[in-house]
């Protein structure tokens, strides 16, 4: 198992557009991922899009990206390298 924390960065947060991109690169991977909001406790499945909206993630929120399998080290690094570059948005 991995795990690292983040905070989300871009100007909407983790909604619809963000979480659609998010969860499709969780699926590339074979192992488990989990995302847990920090400051409420909430965790949810990093590769349901409808798990990941659930967990309402605004900009500021602090976040943890755990996996566990195969690939959990790329996973993780993969999915943190996507938050804090703010899914490609612009400032």
């Amino acid at each position: 198992m991995y795990s690292k924390e983040t905070t989300i960065v871009n100007r909407i947060g983790l909604q619809a557009k963000a979480a659609s991109e998010f969860t499709r690169h969780a699926t590339q991977f074979s192992s488990e991922i989990k995302i847990t909001n920090l400051d409420d406790g909430q965790t949810g499945d990093a590769k349901s899009i409808i798990s990941v909206i659930g967990l309402t993630l605004p900009k500021g929120t602090r976040i943890e990206i755990e996996a566990d399998g195969d690939d959990e080290l790329e996973a993780v690094e993969n999915l943190i390298a996507l938050v804090e570059d703010r899914f490609g948005e612009e400032d």
